[in-house]
């Protein structure tokens, strides 16, 4: 209910900013984290429980159950994911289990499911007064529950999740006109939605198969565009659904993903106080000219992409009494780097193609001995555009094209202009030895947690 307010609070700032009515406005989009997962009573519209983001751990024995006989792998040849912690079908097994009367109001047909998307469209269509319940493709391929190729959630997973249809939004492409909204939006066509990363991936204009892009955020998302067959992969990463547009067949990617990139700068911040604020972080990393032989692998919750190990834990190695705040915090944005060059060498395997350069975006992207030392490791151009909030950007697209304010993506192709772009200026054989170390460090966080 929080997000809900806060969503109503900026819809009216941004308003009043700009000056603007609703009746101004030709579609609104909508672009949010991904599986985070709410369940709500259908009648009053509040929840029966917080909402259970995507980083939290709460359904490993869950997983661990489910992926007893068959293993992690269980539901990967349909819905590209592996059994995880992440995805949220296995928060609403969890929610049904262990809210009271959850189980039997969803037996009833009671209850609703959504990630945030939903949540969203659900109450600026109406809410209790008929809010219309639906998710987009992309959404969807990340709860676990929905089949890649008939784009439908898929019957015997729901079965062995336990999980009701009922509950479930109709899945939709990612822009077409869902309904019109009531309220602080009256009358505006909501036309767009997409998975954050996703509206990442349109924002930068990546509509050709192997082009990619990397978002550094609280975690850090490596998409690449495979085009209109989904890319199973051998090295452990996502095939995901990248958007689909009304009709038009929908269109893929294979998804790395990190738990923990700016988060790290965060726990740098408020658990260490190393720093005041996150953007001083860059400052105390360039005190040093080297992370002095540290590596810090950030594994809070596990490793993901592509690891897929939810029992290990972060781990500082390489540490000497010459070590020093400066050390700890350019170990930890090397960190992001290193493990953004694991998802590259992954995709790269996948798809049998190099990546000539790297586009970029999100909240990190403004640190640039971080961009430098990823064109570094990764040996190819890094190129930051002139707007860095890409995902909101491309949730924006896709409601524009729905509506035609837009008429087609090559028209958003050629609103992307660069802002930056670092050239990698180390030699290949350090390059190499600070990622052989880098993976040696990744070995220790192994298999922690022995229960």
């Amino acid at each position: 209910m929080e997000i809900w307010q806060r969503t109503q609070e900026v819809i009216l700032g941004a308003l009043g900013k700009g000056d603007l009515k609703p009746s101004d406005l030709a579609a609104a989009g909508i672009t949010n984290q991904r599986e985070t997962t709410v369940v709500w009573d259908r009648h009053t519209g509040l929840p029966l429980h917080n909402a259970i983001v995507w980083q939290d751990m709460r359904t490993a024995q869950l997983c661990e159950l489910l992926g007893k006989r068959e293993g992690q792998d269980r539901f990967r040849s349909r819905t590209g994911l592996p059994l995880s912690t992440y995805f949220s079908g296995p928060k609403i097994r969890w929610i049904l289990e262990n809210v009271k009367v959850a189980q039997t109001a969803a037996a009833r047909g009671e209850v609703l499911f959504g990630t945030i998307d939903t949540f969203l469209i659900w109450w600026l269509t109406g809410g209790p007064a008929g809010g219309i319940h639906v998710t987009d493709v992309t959404n969807a391929s990340r709860t676990l529950l929905m089949n890649l190729h008939t784009l439908d959630w898929d019957d015997e997973i729901l079965l062995a999740m336990e999980v009701p249809r009922s509950m479930l939004p109709r899945i939709t492409s990612s822009s077409e006109v869902y309904g019109l909204a009531r309220g602080v939006l009256s009358g505006v066509p909501l036309a767009g939605v997409l998975g954050d990363q996703q509206a990442a991936l349109v924002g930068q204009g990546c509509f050709a198969r192997g082009e990619a892009k990397n978002t550094y955020g609280t975690g850090c998302f490596l998409l690449l565009n495979t085009g209109t067959e989904p890319l199973s992969s051998c090295s452990g990463l996502l095939t995901t659904v990248a958007y689909r547009w009304a009709n038009n067949p929908a269109i893929y990617a294979l998804e790395g993903s990190v738990a923990i990139t700016g988060a790290l700068v965060q726990w740098l911040r408020d658990n260490l106080g190393l720093i005041e604020r996150s953007d001083d972080v860059e400052a105390l990393a360039k005190a040093v000219p080297d992370s002095g032989g540290i590596y810090f692998v950030p594994a809070f919750s596990g490793l993901y992409a592509p690891y897929w190990k939810t029992n290990a834990r972060g781990v500082i190695v390489g540490l000497t009494r010459q070590t020093n705040r400066g050390h700890l915090a350019r170990a930890a944005l090397e960190a992001t780097a290193f493990q953004t060059r694991e998802l590259l060498e992954a995709m790269e395997a996948d798809a049998e193609l190099r990546l000539r350069s790297l586009k970029v975006d999100g909240g990190m992207v403004r640190n640039e001995t971080l961009m430098q030392f990823q064109s570094d490791i990764l040996g190819v151009p890094v190129i930051r555009p002139h707007i860095t909030e890409t995902t909101s950007l491309g949730a924006a697209y896709a409601a524009g094209l729905a509506t035609g304010f837009w008429n087609d993506v090559e028209e958003l192709r050629r609103n992307w202009t660069p802002d930056r772009t670092w050239q990698p200026n180390m030699d290949r054989r350090q390059r190499d030895t600070l990622f052989r170390d880098w993976k040696r460090a990744v070995t220790r966080t192994f298999d922690w947690i022995e229960e």
